[in-house]
């Protein structure tokens, strides 16, 4: 029995190392609690004709939110640079959120390369779509704008 659960925790601690392989334990995020930016307050930007001009990327799956530019997912490195060329010609106080929405943040392996070329970019308005659960639950099934 002590064996089962031994190899049980062992299971589940190899999980979380491989899980996300681009973060380390205890490694800081590449973002700041400021830069997380609400589900309610991107709907509410894109809804607001007035709003100043938001650039959205989807460094994910699947671009699912209206007007958001789709880069892949960003963990493969061909649309980590195909970001990098759409970043290049921004001004470095852009507007700019990102968003993956395949899962948690804790298990996304887009999300942290993206935001860190934003910092290694020196990208001074930068933030990332707080989605807790995933794009369907925090964005879709609320009616926050999609894509048709």
């Amino acid at each position: 029995m002590k064996c089962r659960i031994a190899f049980i925790l062992v299971c589940i601690l190899l999980a979380s190392f491989t899980a996300n392989p681009e973060r380390r334990v205890g490694e800081p995020e590449p973002w700041t609690a400021k830069q997380l930016l609400s589900p309610a307050e991107l709907a509410a930007a894109i809804n607001h004709p007035g709003t100043k001009k938001l650039i959205i990327f989807c460094v994910g799956p699947g671009a699912s939110i209206r007007g958001s530019i789709d880069m892949g997912p960003a963990h493969e490195k061909e649309n980590l640079e195909k970001l990098k060329r759409q970043l290049i010609p921004l001004p470095k106080d852009a507007d700019i959120v990102i968003y993956c929405g395949c899962c948690p943040f804790e298990h996304c392996p887009n999300i942290r390369p993206a935001f860190s070329l934003l910092n290694e970019m020196k990208f001074s308005n930068a933030r990332l779509l707080n989605l807790e659960h995933n794009i369907k639950t925090d964005w879709i099934s609320k009616g926050y704008p999609s894509v048709p």
